[in-house]
């Protein structure tokens, strides 16, 4: 197995919780839309005669003289779907491939999943996992799409192996000379269908770079829109490597560049091109923190090199029930 159990055994200690009303599926630790008489007080609501009254609020009765009964909010076990994009632009850099030390963006992404896996499976969670990219398994869920592999939430012990066994087989080294040459499934087109599969209040834990052409920007940020008009919460991991991909930053000297998906070469200067290049990835950065904020999604930031522990750890401090 090429995941590094050490490197999740470390967050064993920590929770996951989500921050907005989940739809769950037997009594656990999140908020529920549901009403239960259990775990916190919520509100008051008018006694109807013949039910129990075990919950009837005696001293707000003597106050008022009409029978109120207490209502609490149930705490629910969470839905959490992880999609991870593994097309080939999170491949990059194709030394990090596997390397948690100095990861690509996969490598963070399978990593982090791992994490959370790990996490929600001790909570007694249930998670399910999708994948969009060229040579994903055969879907447990059918869709006529070939590039986009949904597996439902699940919390048993089988379906968690079932899943890191999926997740260790994406971080083996890629031959690039065997990637496909047509496009894969656009990332919003993956998201609009992710979105229609969740039949309930969901946490969805997107990691992708977002490199998508300028045609593609809205198309993503509207598949965003639905899955937040669905009612489920979303996490953004937003990975990519700032040094390179975002400021290109490299030595003054003719460079190759290869598109790793459609394996297209360009030598140039980078230089030359720099500042074009940065006002263009500001604009797609910026927009794409702007909708986070308007669709009230949390979006995480990920420069992949300041390295894998550094920015997962204080996410999930973050994300603590202490939040």
């Amino acid at each position: 197995m090429r995941l590094d159990q050490s490197h999740i055994d470390r967050y064993k200690t920590l929770d996951f919780y989500a921050r907005q009303v989940v739809e769950g599926f037997i009594t656990g630790r999140h908020k529920s839309p549901f009403h239960g008489f259990s775990v916190e007080f919520s509100d008051y609501r008018q006694y109807n005669p013949g039910e129990s009254i075990r919950n009837i609020d005696y001293r707000l009765y003597g106050r008022t003289d009409r029978l109120y009964v207490k209502q609490f909010e149930e705490e629910t076990n969470l839905r959490c779907q992880i999609f991870i994009d593994k097309t080939e632009s999170m491949l990059f850099p194709l030394e990090g491939q596997g390397d948690i030390d100095h990861p690509n963006k996969l490598t963070f992404a399978v990593y982090a999943a791992a994490v959370l896996i790990e996490l929600l499976h001790r909570q007694r969670d249930a998670f399910g996992l999708t994948l969009l990219g060229r040579d994903v398994p055969t879907s447990e869920i059918h869709t006529p799409e070939s590039d986009i592999f949904f597996t439902p939430c699940r919390s048993n012990s089988v379906h968690q192996h079932h899943l890191l066994g999926l997740l260790d087989s994406l971080i083996q080294p890629v031959e690039m000379s065997a990637v496909r040459q047509d496009p894969p499934l656009s990332l919003a087109r993956a998201l609009h269908l992710t979105a229609e599969q969740l039949h309930r209040r969901s946490l969805v834990v997107i990691f992708t770079d977002a490199f998508v052409r300028p045609d593609e920007q809205e198309p993503l940020l509207d598949a965003l829109r639905h899955l937040r008009h669905n009612k489920h919460e979303v996490i953004l991991f937003h990975t990519y490597d700032l040094a390179r991909e975002v400021n290109l930053h490299f030595d003054a000297r003719p460079h190759l560049f290869i598109d790793l998906e459609s394996r297209r070469q360009l030598r140039l200067q980078p230089n030359e091109v720099a500042d074009a290049y940065r006002r263009q990835m500001e604009h797609l950065f910026s927009t794409l923190r702007q909708r986070a904020m308007q669709y009230r999604i949390d979006y995480v930031p990920v420069d992949i090199a300041q390295g894998f522990h550094q920015v997962l750890l204080p996410f999930l401090l973050k994300r603590s029930k202490n939040h």
